[in-house]
């Protein structure tokens, strides 16, 4: 049990670690094979408490706090990055901004059934334009007397094409004035006349997550789906990612943690040399750098969470969480493989899946370059 923990805290990760032994370990490799979403483990994680952690009970959700959701991605991830990518997305991209944002009549229409496993709802925010740069977002939401007429397309949307997708959260510009634009956000029903999305096959990573393209075609939304204040949404947008990336850093605790307990397991049964690989120096010291940075990534990543729940500013150590976990991930993966040396490198070994499923995490949410750029701004360096 770490110092920013308590029992509460540690009777969840059992509770939610049980779920992800019994669940979705036994279908991991089968799915990320056929490159195939699971509707009915979406929904079962959805019954079993994982969407909307630090939710309301009103909303359908369960009250607890930041690090407690945090350890509910940690802990998903440690089985699978896929499923840790579904739950992520849908609890800190799709429930997270309605909440924070919504009005009471938002929050009552869309939450219940996006807590229960029910329905999904996505994040619009990456086209081929924006990325890293949010403000090259080009769909345009023109406003009309009683609605908004939205026309533009979205890329890389996770949780944006399967069937229990109930639609998006879009940012769009509201408002151009020459070079300057101003940007809302505005949510958007899937079943909306217009409204197109496009599965996203041939990935390297995350191969059972549901990644999309989605268009939108003179969509009409009405006047009441605006989130938040019109022309304020970058700013929406960017303190959702905030949080988001306390998630992404999440995961890659959790794949890193995953990562180096198949690295022990296997290292205590391999034997070389008429002993086991455990037994040389080399191998422990391997496995023991591991170990080391897995504690620091994890103590980085819990302070930035308990900041968040005590109302303090986290937007940098939300930024050098995701940053060093994502890091931490690519390392003891490697290192991980290197000990399980040419087993490691095929799909019969769950390691070679979770090299592989690293390798977004210094992507998603904020590149590494881009995280650089952030912290170096919280430092006071222009």
């Amino acid at each position: 049990m770490s110092v920013l923990t308590n029992e509460q805290h540690e009777a969840f990760r059992q509770e939610v670690r049980q779920f992800a032994e019994k669940e979705i370990k036994p279908l991991a490799a089968q799915l990320d094979e056929k490159e195939e979403f699971s509707v009915e483990l979406t929904q079962k994680m959805g019954q079993a408490g994982l969407f909307g952690i630090d939710i309301p009970k009103q909303y359908g959700g369960r009250e607890l706090d930041t690090l407690s959701y945090i350890i509910g991605v940690e802990e998903i991830s440690r089985i699978d990055g896929s499923q840790g990518a579904t739950m992520a997305a849908h609890n800190s991209l799709g429930i997270a901004p309605i909440y924070q944002f919504g009005t009471e009549e938002q929050r009552s229409k869309y939450l219940p059934i996006l807590t229960n496993g029910e329905g999904l709802w996505a994040f619009g925010l990456t086209e081929v334009m924006a990325g890293s740069d949010a403000k090259g977002v080009q769909t345009v939401a023109e406003e009309k007397s009683d609605h908004w007429l939205i026309n533009g397309s979205k890329r890389y949307i996770t949780n944006g094409s399967n069937e229990l997708m109930k639609g998006m959260t879009v940012l769009a510009i509201t408002d151009e004035e020459g070079d300057k634009k101003r940007f809302s956000v505005i949510l958007v029903d899937r079943n909306s006349e217009g409204f197109t999305t496009e599965p996203m096959k041939g990935k390297m990573m995350w191969r059972a997550s549901d990644t999309a393209k989605i268009k939108l075609n003179n969509i009409i939304a009405p006047k009441e789906n605006l989130l938040g204040k019109k022309d304020k949404g970058l700013g929406q947008m960017l303190k959702t990612l905030d949080s988001g990336r306390l998630s992404i850093a999440a995961m890659g605790l959790g794949l890193a943690q995953g990562a180096f307990e198949m690295a022990m397991e296997y290292a205590q049964k391999r034997k070389q040399f008429g002993q086991k690989i455990s037994s040389f120096q080399n191998t422990q010291f391997q496995l023991a750098d591991m170990a080391l940075k897995i504690e620091l990534a994890r103590n980085t990543l819990y302070n930035a969470c308990v900041l968040k729940d005590r109302s303090l500013p986290f937007g940098k150590e939300a930024a050098m969480s995701k940053l060093y976990c994502s890091n931490i991930a690519k390392e003891v993966s490697d290192a991980a493989v290197q000990i399980f040396s040419g087993q490691g490198l095929f799909k019969s070994s769950a390691i070679e899946r979770f090299y592989r499923d690293q390798r977004i995490l210094q992507i998603g949410e904020g590149t590494s370059e881009i995280l650089h750029i952030v912290i170096s701004k919280h430092l006071g360096l222009e």
